[in-house]
């Protein structure tokens, strides 16, 4: 049999004998067939197939009836079964009068709730009380199935929590499971898989993806991971602040405009639980918001934003601009906008790669906010994204410990920013400090702090430590093709003369726009331009300017 797609609960018969499944199944749609979707079995083993997949979807099941004697499986294995994969399912079994020992046994093995005698007519006496009794029982319960997508995984899982992350960062509602806790291991069950094969994905259809990479989950959550055309007239490549009002304001122009983002659209900014700067929003926003209501703007417009394809490569192939993706496929335009924002760097210290993921977060990781509860956090860095991370972090921990290289906040963060992280009694600032260590067992345990003014070093308990320690363009894609400072960052416009001279192989009569790089029709916008004031609203107003530039470029 087939599980129903229907969300109603289900009233689930198992009975070998045709005649008096049919029967009970008659009886029980007369009563409950409204409110309920009555389900027969033939077999334990057909109706434990049905209860998987009702339970990888997230589908109520309200009453189990089983009769005792069945070949193969007899009424008390199958509960036995069931009870592991809906435990809170009440469970009925069907006897003969010369069973009644089988039903004692059963309310010792499956915590039975009733036995019903065949045959049990008329039913309005026999069995509709009975069930009555047991469907009201049911209802005053408060665990319900989950329908929402559910992620089964360890707790000190790399991947477990980049699956999680992802999800949150792309606005994808779903529940996290421990794998060892009792729901988690009975939605493996139901899987058919293990624990040592987690993250376990089960979408909201109920299908169950098995340590699956991001375009695998993108593509069976909604997100969109394939252009719908060949050629547009402008590709944005990264989906921050920069490359989001790129593609609203190239979209809401009439350009065809499709967005390429490696992992979730916000970027760096999308991770931040707090923008209070930004104008037009005097209570603030937080990055996921900032994010969200951009994307939907870009899409009201038009606009496709493409999600899991990252850009390793740019090509001029005429008056083409071709980008190419690392699964070997590729997209051209007339134009393009490099928006690709910056990562942030990877942190020295001896044991911090080892507990990364475990442990150890580059960037704020909000999914594990609720774990830094009555625990000490410690956060390495002193721009504007740890400060709104500790104010965000201080609301549950223990403690929020900053840990900063300069000698104050005042140099590297907002002045409003210094001014709240100085009324919150549980943040401590820690200047002219680094971490020089991490270690553990499974995970991290403890960190290394040293005073560099002092020399004195510290070891700390810690479970969290999120880094925030500059910025990094991740531009080596655009090696022999689009020209970059030392660092890495794109320079364009008037960065690019030398005494006033255009660029060596430039060849239109004009010299640059000012967001225009070394190869006519590519731009750059946000964070990884050469020189950039690394705030959301300058992003945004270089993504839109830049759309100024494709116009006149196209003209």
């Amino acid at each position: 049999m087939t599980a129903p797609a229907a969300s109603k609960p289900a009233i689930l018969s198992v009975d070998d004998d045709p005649g008096v499944s049919r029967a009970v199944v008659r009886d029980l749609r007369r009563r409950y067939g409204a409110e309920y979707r009555i389900l027969r079995a033939e077999s334990g083993a057909d109706a434990l197939d049905a209860l998987r997949e009702m339970k990888l979807r997230g589908q109520p099941v309200a009453v189990l009836i089983a009769d005792y004697r069945m070949p193969g499986m007899d009424g008390i294995e199958f509960l036995e079964q069931a009870m592991d994969l809906h435990p809170y399912a009440r469970r009925v079994l069907l006897t003969a009068y010369a069973d009644t020992s089988a039903a004692i046994d059963a309310i010792n093995v499956v915590d039975l709730d009733h036995y019903l005698l065949k045959p049990w007519d008329p039913p309005e006496e026999k069995l509709y009380p009975v069930l009555d009794g047991l469907l009201e029982a049911w209802r005053g319960m408060a665990n319900r199935p989950v329908t929402e997508t559910k992620v089964i995984g360890n707790r000190w899982s790399p991947r477990c929590s980049q699956v999680r992350e992802f999800l949150a960062r792309n606005q994808l509602p779903y529940r996290w499971y421990l794998a060892e806790e009792a729901e988690g291991s009975r939605l493996l069950e139901a899987a058919g898989v293990g624990a040592d094969r987690c993250p376990v994905v089960i979408t909201s259809d109920g299908q169950a993806l098995v340590e699956p990479s991001d375009s695998e989950l993108a593509e069976h959550v909604g997100l969109t991971v394939n252009p719908a055309g060949d050629f547009y007239d402008l590709i944005v490549v990264g989906g921050g602040p920069a490359g989001l009002g790129a593609a609203v304001y190239g979209a809401s122009e009439g350009l065809r405009t499709v967005l390429v983002e490696r992992t979730a659209t916000g970027g760096q900014a999308g991770q931040s639980s707090r923008i209070e700067n930004y104008l037009g929003f005097p209570d603030g926003l937080s990055g996921a918001q900032l994010a969200d209501r951009a994307r939907r703007q870009a899409a009201k417009f038009g606009a496709e934003v493409i999600t899991t394809r990252e850009v390793v490569g740019l090509e001029v192939n005429g008056s083409a601009r071709t980008v190419k993706f690392a699964d070997g496929g590729q997209l051209c335009a007339h134009t393009v906008i490099i928006a690709t924002g910056v990562d942030y760097r990877r942190h020295p210290a001896p044991g911090v790669d080892e507990f990364t993921g475990r442990g150890v977060y580059y960037g704020s990781a909000m999914t594990e906010a609720t774990e830094c509860a009555d625990h000490d956090v410690y956060i390495v860095g002193g721009a504007n994204s740890a400060g709104q991370a500790a104010v965000f972090l201080s609301r549950n921990a223990r403690a929020v410990h900053l840990v900063v290289r300069g000698d104050s906040l005042e140099k590297s963060m907002s002045h409003y920013l210094v001014q709240q992280i100085e009324q919150v009694p549980n943040i401590k600032v820690h200047t002219e400090t680094e971490v020089i260590g991490a270690d553990g067992e499974d995970h991290l345990q403890w960190i290394v702090l040293r005073n560099n003014a002092t020399g004195v070093e510290e070891k700390a308990e810690a479970e969290r430590l999120f880094l925030f320690i500059g910025a990094a363009p991740q531009t080596d894609w655009l090696d022999g093709v689009v020209k970059r400072d030392q660092a890495g960052f794109v320079l364009a416009g008037p960065d690019l003369s030398v005494d006033g001279s255009r660029p060596g192989g430039w060849e239109l009569p004009r010299p640059p726009h000012h967001l225009e790089t070394n190869v006519p029709g590519v731009f750059v916008a946000g964070d990884v331009h050469a020189e950039s004031a690394k705030r959301v609203a300058s992003a945004v107003g270089e993504g839109a300017m830049a759309v100024m530039f494709v116009h006149r470029y196209l003209a």
